[in-house]
């Protein structure tokens, strides 16, 4: 699991959890079926007008020493077909058994990175 954090014109951030994949220096998230209020979704409207976007996924222990965080930025597309498309939906399904059985319609999500930081709490983490 991870967070993608958008921004609209304005600056204003919109953050939002997502599942992802990656491959080299991109970040894939696609738009599935999951309920939403609404398909004109906030996340795909502010990378049309800003898009300046960044990710971090994590994972919390009670045993802080297993703690660690990545994080990406860089410029987020909005990918509506095509083989880059095609691609990132199956890196997605290799990834999560429930996209392989119900793949999403999309959009997906590119993020093009450029920034990659990480922590960890310790080596084995």
């Amino acid at each position: 699991m991870a967070r993608l954090a958008t921004a609209d014109a304005g600056g204003i951030p919109h953050v939002v959890p997502c599942v992802m994949a990656v491959e080299g220096d991109t970040v894939y998230s696609a738009v599935d079926a999951k309920p939403k209020r609404s398909r004109r979704l906030k996340r795909l409207a502010n990378i049309r007008a800003n898009p300046n976007a960044e990710m971090v996924a994590d994972h919390y222990s009670e045993d802080w020493r297993e703690l660690w965080w990545v994080r990406v930025g860089g410029s987020a597309r909005i990918l509506e077909g095509g083989s880059e498309f095609d691609r990132a939906l199956s890196l997605l399904a290799a990834k999560y058994a429930q996209y392989s059985e119900d793949p999403p319609a999309g959009p997906v999500i590119a993020l093009d990175v450029v920034r990659w930081s990480a922590w960890a709490a310790s080596p084995s983490a």
